[in-house]
This record gives C-alpha cells, sequence and structure tokens, in this order.
C-alpha cells in the first residue's frame, strides 16, 4: 500500500492539472457558474469515500521539508538554524493542507452537476463502488509496472531501429 501512496500524489496531480484545464478555458469564455452547497458537500463525500486526504496529509511538513533544502543551498551557513526552525514553521502552517481537499472538491463540483456527484456518492457507496475504491489503486499499480516495462522495451525496439538506419548511412552506431 505504500508503494501505492507513493505513485498516487502525482497520479492526483494530472488528474488535478486536467481538471484546472477546463475551468481555465471555461473562464476565458466567460465566469464559470458558482457550485452549489450540495455540490461541494457531495464532492467532499466523494473524496471522503475515497479517502483523498491520504493524498495531502503531510503537505504542509513536505513543503516545509522542501523549501528549507531550497534555503540551506542558498545560504549554508544557516543549515543549523533553518533545521530548528522548520518544526515551528510546520507548526504555524498546521492545518493549511485542508485547503487542497477543498480545492479538489471545488474542481468536481465545477466538473459535475449535483446530481451527477449524487449519483456518484451512490455508486461509491454500493459494493462495486468499494470494490473500485480498494482495488483501483493495485490496479493502477500493476498499470503503471506494465506501461514502464513496455516502454523500457520498446525503447530498446526503437533504438535497435535507430542503429539499423544508421547502418544504412554507413554510420555505426
Amino acid at each position: 500500500m505504500k508503494s501505492v501512496l507513493k505513485f498516487l500524489p502525482a497520479a492526483i496531480l494530472a488528474v488535478g492539472l486536467t481538471l484546472s484545464a477546463a475551468p481555465a478555458t471555461a473562464q476565458q469564455a466567460g465566469a464559470p457558474p458558482k457550485a452549489s452547497p450540495g455540490a461541494i458537500a457531495a464532492a467532499k463525500e466523494i473524496l471522503a469515500l475515497k479517502h483523498a486526504s491520504a493524498m495531502y496529509t503531510n503537505a504542509v511538513p513536505g513543503m516545509v521539508e522542501k523549501v528549507k533544502g531550497t534555503l540551506i543551498s542558498q545560504n549554508l551557513n544557516y543549515q543549523k538554524d533553518l533545521t530548528s526552525v522548520a518544526p515551528v514553521v510546520v507548526q504555524q502552517f498546521a492545518g493549511r493542507e485542508q485547503e487542497i481537499g477543498e480545492g479538489m472538491a471545488q474542481a468536481y463540483a465545477r466538473e459535475f452537476t449535483e446530481q451527477e456527484l449524487k449519483e456518484l456518492v451512490t455508486f461509491y457507496k454500493s459494493p462495486l463502488g468499494q470494490k473500485l475504491i480498494n482495488a483501483e489503486p493495485k490496479a493502477i499499480e500493476q498499470s503503471m509496472a506494465f506501461m514502464n516495462s513496455w516502454a523500457q522495451s520498446f525503447s530498446e525496439v526503437v533504438a535497435t531501429a535507430f542503429r539499423a538506419e544508421m547502418k544504412k548511412r554507413g554510420k555505426e552506431m
């Protein structure tokens, strides 16, 4: 499960980027309609059912560590101080990761109608929906492993084709 959790943030980021592209386009044509409180509530319920918060639970400490690393690389003399300040900064921003959940709920509410979201809640509460929630991370992990294996194998085929074409031109590689 831990290996799946390593993958999930990247997957969610990809989904998030995909979902954010549509609202950006809609904003150019005119402001998108504001999501209803019911749509937001249903979106939050879906995210809770899917355990989405697991993806961003450590977002604040992770960001603090990332920024600390950058600051240390720019200020080597302050490494000890920056390291001791990091827990203070983490505490100062504790809870801010909830903004990610709010943003995700807004994205869902923009992409689906309130009725669709309610239907999705019903689905995710069903036995098949629960199976999807539980099995999808493993299926995604297996899919990613297959894609990586395929890419490795295919890259060798492509490299062989390059070598063959270059050999036809009298250039050994």
